[in-house]
């Protein structure tokens, strides 16, 4: 176990918790599940088993994260749904409930890439990223607020929560990443539609957008091998945040965090700009040119697209 993930475990107790993580076999799943398992939660660790491109891999990588926390002495079982088919994300939600006798937390964090211009992004390129990405977060989800709802409306209390994966591609853009920064910009708003909805029963929704090495960002961001010393983009470094936000400490809902190394962020997404008018009546195809260049002037300017030139 990690200094990091020693320090979690002495400032957060989740002894009491139910956590899911999806995608949890490598990467930032696998340091999150570990963090968890830390902190005292009983970890359901999800990994479909492929590589970072989405193709079979049948290495067994969550029964070997279970085979770590239980050495550690935790509690774990393994889980090899695919996340975005419906009734593989419910039967998930339903084994965390029948082995450990609840749910409490779901981390979502299944992904893979599949990288390419748009211009040259073919149809199943688009589809699998998208589907793995987002609808990997609504189905579970979905299935888990079934069980939450149920339980609020029976009149036990809830203090659940939703942590979901969003990303820096998602918030700004990454050339070459359409399918996978439009999944994660829809990640993003669908934590902040999920927290304004399901408030009402006792479920926090919050998101991180991870700067972190990985399996899908070695060899394209950061080298694969850690530099020696402190390692600012060791995945486990983001998992703190992570374990905060999946307590019942959390005490926010319906925000974006970016986090790397030992520093985060909060992200202020869309906000209503500087309005330029004509007065009461409609405005001219001209006036309209002209308005869009004054409301331009007086907003900030945009964050740029990575790997823009």
């Amino acid at each position: 176990m990690s200094a990091g993930q020693d320090e979690v475990s002495a400032e957060v107790d989740c002894a009491d918790r139910v956590v899911i993580v999806t995608g949890a076999g490598r990467g930032l799943g696998r340091a999150h599940a570990l963090a968890f398992a830390a902190a005292g939660a009983k970890v359901v660790v999800n990994d479909l088993g492929v590589s970072r491109d989405g193709e079979a891999d049948s290495d067994g990588p969550a029964a070997a994260v279970v085979a770590e926390i239980e050495a550690m002495g935790g509690q774990a079982v393994a889980n090899g749904a695919d996340v975005a088919d419906w009734d593989q994300a419910g039967a998930m939600i339903q084994q965390a409930i029948d082995t450990f006798g609840s749910l409490d937390t779901l981390v979502c964090n299944a992904g893979f890439l599949r990288d390419r211009m748009l211009a040259g992004m073919s149809e199943e390129e688009w589809d699998s990223v998208t589907r793995v990405h987002l609808k990997g977060h609504f189905a579970p989800a979905r299935h888990a607020i079934t069980y939450w709802r149920d339980r609020a409306k029976a009149g036990d209390p809830v203090v659940a929560r939703v942590v979901n994966t969003s990303s820096g591609a998602g918030l700004m853009g990454s050339i070459g990443q359409g399918n996978y920064a439009a999944a994660k910009a829809a990640i993003a708003q669908l934590t902040i539609q999920q927290a304004a909805e399901w408030g009402r029963y006792g479920v926090a929704c919050n998101a991180v957008a991870p700067d972190a090495r990985t399996r899908m960002t070695a060899g394209i961001f950061y080298d694969e091998d850690a530099p020696a010393g402190w390692d600012e983009k060791d995945p486990a470094n983001v998992s703190p945040l992570m374990v905060w936000l999946g307590s019942a400490h959390c005490d926010v809902t319906g925000r974006v965090f970016e986090s790397t190394g030992g520093q985060l962020n909060v992200c202020d997404g869309w906000q209503h700009g500087p309005v330029a008018t004509v007065g009461d009546r409609r405005m001219t195809v001209t006036e309209a040119g002209a308005l869009v260049h004054e409301s331009i002037a007086a907003a900030p300017e945009p964050a740029p697209v990575f790997g823009a030139q």
